[in-house]
């Protein structure tokens, strides 16, 4: 039996992405308020150009720093991203999400569909809900 679940995990196929007005700070707080690991960061200066977070509980994001005009070929809007993000200790990353400043939109909760949920906000406005609900399974 592997150690962890990594060990046998097929790497990410979908990574939802976003754009940052300071994509270095979002980084520092998506990694310190929610948990993210910090996979690699390419860029110059303040500039990111491509950034991987990893969630510690499977797959993960990528972001950049925004671009300007014609030079964007991904035009995101910074603040228009949101993504659940499942995890097994809603309760702890709720804790620690609030003692980093996260502003934290929807209290926990335990929903109708057998999750313990709650919602935050990150500094470049974009929506986090984080909770124990791993969807349905695929159908055959």
């Amino acid at each position: 039996m592997p150690e962890n679940l990594s060990d046998t995990a097929p790497a990410p196929q979908v990574w939802p992405t976003l754009r940052a007005r300071d994509a270095r700070a979002l980084i520092r707080f998506l990694v310190d308020a929610f948990g993210f690991e910090e996979t690699v960061v390419y860029g110059e200066g303040e500039r990111v150009d491509n950034a991987q977070l990893a969630w510690p509980e499977g797959g993960g994001i990528m972001l950049g720093s925004l671009r300007d005009g014609d030079e964007d070929r991904w035009p995101l809007r910074p603040g228009a991203f949101g993504a659940y993000v499942v995890t097994d200790h809603p309760d702890a990353l709720c804790t620690r999400a609030r003692a980093a400043g996260a502003e934290i939109t929807d209290e926990l909760t335990d929903t109708a569909y057998g999750s313990r949920d709650f919602g935050a906000r990150d500094p470049e406005g974009n929506r986090w809900a984080f909770g124990t609900y791993r969807g349905e399974p695929r159908k055959a």
